[in-house]
């Protein structure tokens, strides 16, 4: 309670980093002049969860639930991460996907109390001192976006803010790391959604997005102040549009400590599904074809982080990347074409142009296909009987998200196969029932991954994060699904399991860094010792 001592009465009560609310004692009450400010009878940090649980339990959706669990984080936050703790695969859903994208289209019109930093572009010059207003000065994690491409829901400005709180919520929720080192950030560059530029409500800058140099003078700026402010941060880039994420991360991963969640953290949770499809299948990965529907950065990422996974099995890395092909709006991606991007190019097929996916399918003749293309329905009852023809055991990953822009349902998936597909996702799909057997959908979500490799950095000090710690997790991923969840189909670590997990994932992490000699502080003999010692654990201070 020590950090309390400038901090008492109404104050104290207000400050959701020191708030006990009921949970006062009397002694605490008198010492910090909280009597008659309370209901006069305390109560403990247990009872006070089984309220919260209580209160969701009498709520009619998910959204009400979100601005519930939101209101508890900005009064109350270790009553608000001991509700998360107290049963993550239930909350999860409700503070990040997919409940967090209608909080995000909706974000001015149920705006509440403000959380993170805010940088708008008409800043620039003095962003190092708009980001020195954080109250706490010891940040490890900055999550960031700039709104422009939130989940498959597009362009929403500033109410892309919802993404970063929801992540770093995550982060402590699923890894245990401590939420007073993380800080959500949103730059505003303005917006190019006409919805939000008329709405009297909307909250960010009343203009067109900037581009180009200046928008890239403006990240640099923002770089350079958080490395001033916050020496041994890692930043975490989110939901950024191709265009921007794609340089942004190529310009700085080499030079901080940083790495873009939708491109590293998706290839890593989509990998870690291919090693437990194989599992199944009993395959090598070498052996294996990918057909991405979608062309951005999100697939780009999954392919070359297969590909360098290929490489470390012995493959030449220009034959594995010839594994991995892209099909886009304009077709599959071919030599010939003279759309493509640079990070696209690598992907490109000698083949004739073809128009359609199911046709590009029965061309290519891939082992497993990817969605991210965050257009719905695209794996149509076509598609999964052509990949059901070709393989045993088709791999069917549609890993858009929100549930409502997943590229087939799991029910599709596992019906138009015959229960034979190797099914993940990105959005959550109850059990599915084909044929008298049960199937238990695993969902391909980054939170596997992100929260496990932001206790990795936090409890090493890394000084970078490279692409081979997204191997390293995807195995340790894969690594911990038992052999009662694959005969289910399940290839994920069950998410009530989400906490241990992380840790295992992170220990594995950690002793790379180690290895690789990027950790700020000295490797201790028992390198699980120390990923437990800095866990945080919701509990009131004495």
């Amino acid at each position: 309670m020590s950090d309390q001592s400038s901090t008492s009465g109404y104050a104290l009560l207000r400050n959701p980093r020191l708030n006990k609310g009921s949970a006062f004692s009397e002694e605490e009450r008198r010492t910090y002049g909280l009597e008659g400010l309370l209901p006069p009878v305390p109560t403990t940090l247990s009872l006070q969860v089984a309220r919260i649980h209580a209160e969701l339990g009498n709520l009619d959706s998910d959204l009400q639930k979100y601005l519930l669990l939101s209101d508890l984080q900005a009064r109350n936050e270790t009553l608000f991460y001991a509700v998360l703790m107290s049963d993550p695969a239930t909350f999860m859903p409700l503070v990040y996907t997919p409940t967090v994208g209608e909080a995000c289209q909706k974000f001015d019109h149920i705006f509440r109390a403000a959380r993170g930093i805010y940088l708008p572009i008409t800043a620039r010059g003095r962003l190092k001192g708009l980001l020195g207003n954080w109250p706490m000065k010891d940040i490890r994690f900055i999550v960031v976006t700039d709104g422009e491409r939130i989940l498959g829901l597009g362009d929403l400005g500033v109410g892309g803010m919802g993404i970063p709180i929801g992540k770093l919520s995550l982060y402590t929720a699923c890894a245990g790391v401590p939420p007073e080192y993380c800080l959500p950030v949103t730059l505003d560059v303005g917006t190019n959604n006409e919805s939000l530029l008329e709405d009297p409500l909307y909250l960010g800058l009343r203009q067109n997005r900037v581009r180009g140099a200046d928008y890239m003078a403006f990240i640099d700026e923002f770089v350079q102040a958080a490395q001033v402010l916050y020496p041994k941060c890692c930043i975490q880039w989110e939901d950024f549009a191709n265009i921007s994420a794609v340089p942004i991360l190529e310009t700085y991963r080499d030079q901080v400590c940083t790495y873009n969640d939708d491109i590293q953290g998706t290839a890593a949770v989509a990998l870690a599904g291919m090693y437990g499809a194989l599992r199944i299948s009993g395959q090598k990965l070498t052996d294996q074809r990918f057909l991405f529907l979608g062309g951005g950065s999100a697939a780009t990422g999954i392919a070359e982080l297969i590909s360098q996974a290929m490489a470390l099995e012995g493959l030449d890395i220009a034959a594995a990347r010839a594994r991995n092909a892209l099909f886009d709006v304009n077709g599959l991606m071919v030599k010939s074409r003279t759309d493509l991007a640079g990070f696209q190019k690598p992907f490109a097929v000698n083949h004739a142009p073809i128009s359609t996916f199911v046709e590009a399918v029965r061309a290519l003749r891939p082992t497993g296909i990817i969605g991210v293309s965050t257009v719905p329905k695209l794996f149509n009852q076509q598609v999964i009987e052509a990949m059901a023809e070709i393989n045993e055991r088709p791999i069917i990953f549609p890993y858009s998200n929100p549930t409502s822009r997943s590229e087939c349902t799991a029910e599709e998936a596992y019906r138009w196969s015959q229960g034979r597909a190797i099914f993940a996702s990105g959005s959550p799909f109850g059990p599915v029932e084909i044929a008298g057997q049960t199937f238990v959908p695993g969902q391909g979500n980054n939170v596997y991954i992100f929260p496990a490799m932001g206790m990795a950095v936090f409890a090493t000090e890394a000084t970078r994060v490279t692409e081979e710690m997204f191997i390293v997790a995807a195995k340790a991923v894969a690594e911990q699904v038992t052999d009662k969840s694959l005969a289910t189909g399940l290839i994920y670590p069950p998410q009530s399991q989400i906490f241990e997990a992380s840790l295992h994932v992170a220990v594995r992490v950690a002793e790379y860094v180690f290895e690789k000699k990027l950790a700020r502080v000295e490797r201790p003999a028992d390198i699980a010792k120390l990923i437990a010692s800095r866990v945080y654990h919701p509990a009131y201070a004495a």
